[in-house]
């Protein structure tokens, strides 16, 4: 069977366009006509053929955003508490994505559903869209009949979750564009500038001053080495940037960042919140807690909470309360360990979870705040230091210049 691309009008005259797996167009304009849609018959064609072929250049192929599947979650959840069937939901919401990746994702996942299958497992046929823990809470959504319900939380966990996400991102661009922009300031003064100065220093005939000297020369080894020094700081930050992508530099740095002077203590409430919101809300939606903690630690982001959730998880498998393993945790502190061992007791532990993520994030917040504040003053002194430092190295000989005359 080939995959068809078409147009056509649904019975208000609202304009679709779709994808169809079909044997020929005229069974793509029978499924059409047997769905209430006009199709145009000659915006019916074979996908990938002819001037219909997806050109995909390596690296630019679209990708599904985290915004999409909440967007799709929301929508979906809505689609499906007014009663709509699952596979014409998934229909309506393809046909009506902006995104080619998402269209062709929830495609494969209507077509899933259509020959029989359980939409948590049509999802998990793409994990890059739909992850573990979304996969897991879908299947618990449609064993205890609350698809909708557990869309909703889904949705409101990936918000809270991107909001995380991108708090701590904001905290770390502000501090790394000052870095580049100190190293191309003072690139740009020992490449072009303090070379003119030298060449006039040297004129004078005179000893100059040993921070002038010591400028000169750096500025005379950069010229002469700048593009090899370029591509080796090129390849320093790729070569890290795989690095930390492997299981090892993630056993090396995780630990680290948690160690940091101001960072560690941001890493650890980042942590807290995830893990927290994370099984809260899978305990809601009904997902056994050994599984829940599986998913949890898969999702931390940390390998040393990774490592802290699986002995809950090994100590929960032999009876023991969840609070127990953690009350030895170098991650979490008593106050979270006690209002868990409250919420087991009382029976409330998906409440006193998300209870605990909410604080986190409040945390977070301010901690991201905080961090902001403290770097602005730090990154201008570096800045200064250094650019001030380069200007009064270079305008010394200048002070002695009667002297020297």
């Amino acid at each position: 069977m080939s995959v068809f691309i078409w147009e056509g009008k649904s019975s208000n005259g609202k304009v679709l366009r779709g994808e169809m797996q079909a044997a020929n167009s005229q069974a793509v304009f029978n499924a059409l006509r047997a769905q209430r849609i006009t199709p145009n018959v000659k915006k019916i064609k074979q996908k990938n053929v002819g001037m219909q072929k997806e050109i995909i250049i390596p690296g630019f192929a679209p990708k599904t955003k985290v915004k999409d599947i909440v967007i799709f979650t929301r929508q979906f959840a809505t689609m499906i508490d007014a009663g709509l069937p699952i596979v014409q939901g998934l229909d309506v919401l393809a046909r009506g994505h902006d995104n080619p990746a998402m269209r062709k994702v929830l495609s494969s996942v209507k077509e899933h559903v259509q020959n029989g299958g359980t939409l948590a497992e049509g999802m998990a046929k793409h994990p890059k869209s739909f992850d573990e823990l979304y996969t897991s809470m879908i299947a618990a959504g449609e064993t205890g009949g609350i698809l909708d319900i557990i869309l909703e939380r889904l949705a409101a966990h990936m918000e809270k979750s991107d909001k995380l996400r991108r708090q701590v991102k904001t905290a770390m661009i502000y501090p790394a564009v000052v870095f580049a922009a100190a190293f191309l300031v003072t690139s740009v003064l020992l490449i072009w500038v303090i070379p003119t100065f030298a060449e006039v220093f040297t004129s004078f005939g005179a000893a100059l001053p040993a921070p002038t000297r010591f400028v000169i020369a750096l500025s005379n080894f950069m010229v002469a080495n700048g593009l090899v020094l370029f591509a080796a700081l090129i390849a320093f930050f790729w070569m890290m940037r795989r690095f930390v992508k492997t299981d090892r530099g993630k056993q090396v740095l995780h630990p680290l960042s948690l160690k940091l002077p101001v960072l560690g203590d941001l890493v650890r409430k980042v942590a807290i919140a995830r893990f927290t919101r994370t099984l809260g809300t899978m305990i809601s939606s009904g997902v056994p807690i050994l599984d829940a903690l599986l998913i949890c630690g898969k999702t931390a982001g940390n390998k040393v909470v990774e490592r802290e959730i699986s002995h809950v998880r090994a100590s929960i498998s032999e009876g023991k309360p969840i609070a127990e393993p953690l009350m030895d945790s170098v991650i979490f502190p008593p106050m979270v360990v006690q209002m868990i061992n409250v919420g087991e007791t009382t029976g409330a532990l998906d409440a006193m979870l998300n209870k605990v993520a909410d604080f986190y994030d409040d945390e977070v917040d301010n901690a991201v705040n905080a961090l902001k504040q403290l770097i602005e003053p730090i990154m201008i002194l570096i800045l200064g230091t250094i650019v001030g430092g380069l200007v009064i190295a270079m305008y010394l000989p200048i002070f002695k210049l009667g002297s020297v005359i």
